[in-house]
């Protein structure tokens, strides 16, 4: 195990970040009336479309699909496998519209974990949720709203300004309560929502540009995760859990929450050994839910190639 810096020798930025926003505002604008005019059920005959179209359109996104499943399932992928991966990112997304508009009575929502989370909410004390790219965010959001839980998310929107775009036409409330990462105020507007007992959530899975990393194993391969996340959380001294809203088909939904790490008694001297245990934590956290529930997560670009 070992860290280093590990710059993009062509752009600061990574790999996913270079990749640009796949659609419109005027065609996600359409999807989101044509959802909201015929409802769910009606509406989700467009999104097995959609996903085919990517399927097809898209090789880079299958190639890595494929590179991704066959880790995942122990097995040679199948085009049936990387449509129903396609289907599931574009499923998520679909729900995205009724979740944010307050329309949780679509959905059958399970919660596994959540105790923990639910007490340090009654006693006003904050936390981070690290989750990864895999299943759906909204769907946490929506179970912290629903219990009245104090919540953030901590992302970089540029990679999916049409989209929140979108989602702010339907419900303005809907992307007010992100953090903009990437700022020179990021880290004390985090400081602030854990100080007045937020919960804040962050993709931990990605590194947004030049950074540290840990060489760890995963689903049979080393790759490269970064240590930022879990830098930033030993200098605020908060606890970490993992956090995933996985899709499971239909309109069901499973709400995980599971602990990683508590830094708030974390001496200066504990602090680089207390990172790399948490990253490991999360890192085959993130492993046993791929294995479970393969077609959840979403990193549509090779994975392991861009840690090489």
């Amino acid at each position: 195990m070992s860290e280093s810096p590990r710059p993009n020798p062509t752009d600061d930025k990574p790999e996913w970040m270079q990749h640009k926003e796949r659609g419109s505002f005027l065609l996600l604008r359409l999807m989101s009336h044509i959802s909201m005019i015929f409802g769910r059920r009606l509406s989700r005959v467009v999104v097995y479309g959609i996903a085919l179209y990517f399927l097809l359109a898209a090789p880079a996104a299958r190639r890595a699909s494929r590179s991704y499943l066959e880790r995942a399932l122990q097995r040679p992928a199948t085009w049936t496998d990387m449509y129903r991966h396609i289907l599931a990112f574009a499923s998520t997304i679909h729900d995205r519209f009724y979740l944010l508009n307050n329309q949780t009575d679509l959905f059958d929502i399970q919660v596994f974990g959540a105790e923990p989370i639910a007490d340090r909410q009654r006693k006003d004390l904050g936390m981070l949720l690290f989750g990864a790219h895999m299943g759906s965010f909204e769907v946490l959001l929506t179970h912290g709203r629903s219990n009245h839980f104090k919540s953030c998310m901590a992302m970089y929107p540029e990679n999916a300004q049409q989209l929140n775009r979108a989602l702010a036409a339907i419900n303005p409330q809907a992307i007010s309560g992100i953090i903009a990462l990437g700022k020179i105020d990021s880290m004390l507007a985090i400081h602030h929502k854990l100080q007045t007992g937020s919960m804040v959530g962050v993709l931990s899975d990605r590194a947004s540009g030049v950074d540290q990393y840990i060489s760890l194993p995963f689903l049979g391969a080393p790759a490269h995760f970064p240590t930022g996340p879990f830098r930033m959380a030993a200098m605020l001294r908060h606890p970490v859990y993992f956090m995933t809203g996985l899709y499971c088909g239909g309109n069901r939904y499973q709400v995980h929450f599971e602990p990683l790490a508590d830094f708030a008694e974390l001496k200066p001297s504990q602090r680089d050994e207390a990172v790399h245990q948490a990253l490991q934590k999360y890192v085959a956290t993130l492993e046993r839910h791929c294995k479970a529930s393969p077609y959840n997560w979403f990193n549509f670009f090779e994975f392991w190639e861009s840690a090489a």
